[in-house]
């Protein structure tokens, strides 16, 4: 199973993603390390990404997913997936991946986002986020959900979701 950890900047992509890799020991990547260094500094200037930026990047975590499915691995991705069309562009043709978002109100995000140092994602790219999200609907290979406090119940809170347990083994509740 390939596991998508979704959500706006800021909403705990990073936090819960890692910890729910390690406690099921699968893979983890962090899509802000697919993106190609233009991105990073057209981020990082406060300029925000348009659907002509985000594709490439897109595929690349696909092909990374791809590399996981054809290898029979599990793992954990983040990704933003903000409109249906990126989160079709993931799921799509790939039956073991599912996708979590990460439902964090816009308050708490913004709290977040002014508080993180060093990251290339200003504060000031919030609303870009949010202007562009359309939240999860019907019919899409997706659970929404609203992170706990703690992001340790966030994790349990998945694996519970996603009925996760040892090898991978899963039925989604979606």
């Amino acid at each position: 199973m390939i596991l998508i950890v979704a959500g706006v900047s800021g909403s705990g992509k990073t936090t819960v993603g890692s910890m729910l890799a390690g406690r099921l020991g699968w893979r983890f990547a962090d899509a802000d390390t697919f993106h190609p260094a233009a991105n990073i500094a057209k981020m990082r200037a406060g300029v925000p990404l348009t659907d002509e930026d985000r594709w490439p990047w897109l595929r690349a975590i696909g092909a990374w997913m791809d590399q996981r499915i054809a290898a029979g691995e599990s793992a954990v991705v983040t990704c933003s997936a903000l409109r249906r069309a990126y989160r079709d562009a993931l799921l799509d043709g790939r039956p073991r991946a599912q996708l979590v978002f990460l439902a964090v109100d816009r308050e708490v995000v913004a709290h977040r986002l002014a508080a993180r140092h060093g990251h290339f994602f200003p504060a000031q790219l919030l609303d870009s986020q949010f202007a562009a999200l359309e939240p999860i609907g019907p019919g899409e290979r997706a659970v929404s959900i609203v992170p706990a406090d703690d992001p340790s119940q966030t994790v349990a809170d998945i694996i519970a979701v996603f009925r996760l347990g040892a090898g991978g083994d899963h039925e989604a509740e979606a």
